[in-house]
């Protein structure tokens, strides 16, 4: 059996960025179970690459990997949920076990709930610009799609948003126009 060495440097930084990570990740795949796998296979993907990454932007690097394999996890899966998000027990961010502080970044069950119901990309752009407060050029550069595809998906997921929860109407209208 062999040993695997572990740079201490990449510890610190897991056991810095890990949550924040994970919260973001929770958020873009809708499933507690799924998004820490992805970041696991993320993180381990990083750790084989560390000398190259760690004196570059490590954390942006691994939002990459997150988020194109939680898309390459959406083309495989298309839109199949193999989960009701209707059913209590299903709701996309609290029906996992253990802690998790992603309620305290999205606040309030009907917001948890109308993420739930967009489609995986318009939610990927909505938590990465609004979440993640990325450019526009950074998330298609993330998704691998153009930008005028993230000002569409983002126009899109604000209008369901309004569609989905109407007393949110003020804050949606506020946040809806160009991002910086």
């Amino acid at each position: 059996m062999s040993s695997v060495q572990v740079d201490e440097d990449f510890l610190d930084f897991v056991r810095a960025r890990q949550d924040p990570l994970l919260r973001a990740a929770v958020l873009m795949c809708g499933n507690h179970h799924l998004a820490q796998d992805l970041l696991q296979d993320a993180l381990a993907k990083v750790a084989s690459r560390w000398d190259q990454v760690r004196h570059g932007s490590p954390e942006a690097y691994i939002r990459r990997i997150l988020y194109r394999d939680a898309i390459s996890h959406w083309r495989k899966w298309r839109r199949e949920q193999p989960y009701d998000v209707h059913s209590p027990d299903g709701d996309f961010v609290t029906r996992h076990a253990g802690p998790d502080r992603a309620d305290e970044w999205v606040e309030g069950a009907e917001v948890r709930a109308a993420l739930g119901e967009l489609a995986p990309r318009q939610r990927a752009v909505l938590v990465l610009r609004y979440y993640e407060d990325l450019p526009e050029e950074q998330i298609a550069e993330i998704l691998g799609i153009s930008r005028g595809t993230v000002k569409s998906q983002a126009s899109s997921a604000l209008a369901n948003l309004r569609r989905l929860l109407p007393g949110l109407e003020p804050v949606l209208t506020g946040e809806g126009g160009e991002h910086a």
